[in-house]
């Protein structure tokens, strides 16, 4: 969450909202931005999710724990989901990454024929133009 506050100003003037959920309560984010240096700097809204509901519509809730895996999820303005990753509880999400996908979907909400392959950062880096004539040929294209 403090990688995220680090980045969060560079996500809204993209036009991203960010906006964090866990299974804890509205007064556990409380003392946790409260207490936690690392935290200090939040200033995203942080959902509080106590009943699982979120989680479960999500797919990251763990029921024989009562926890939420870490999902992270990237949706359109029209509701559409373009990426998801979950993670198990002991691994963090790597914030530069997220970034890296959020300006790809950015990109290919105005190039919808192309692809951005794994490599790819930013907009005037190699994408792709799928299509037949490029099976067995990746390599070359990315020259």
């Amino acid at each position: 969450m403090a990688a995220l506050a680090e980045q969060y100003d560079r996500f809204k003037k993209m036009g991203a909202e960010v906006v964090t959920v866990s299974t804890d309560t509205q007064f556990v984010h409380l003392a946790w931005q409260r207490d936690e240096k690392l935290l200090e700097k939040v200033k995203y809204p942080m959902g509080a999710d106590p009943t699982g509901r979120i989680s479960r519509m999500f797919g990251v809730y763990d029921e024989q724990t009562g926890l939420a895996l870490r999902g992270t999820f990237i949706i359109s303005p029209d509701g559409t989901l373009l990426n998801s990753e979950v993670n198990y509880y002991n691994l963090g999400r790597n914030i530069d990454e997220l970034m890296r996908k959020f300006k790809a979907n950015l990109y290919l909400s105005k190039h919808s024929d192309e692809g951005c392959p794994a490599k790819w950062k930013d907009e005037g880096d190699k994408t792709l133009k799928p299509s037949a004539d490029l099976v067995g040929k990746v390599y070359e294209a990315l020259q």
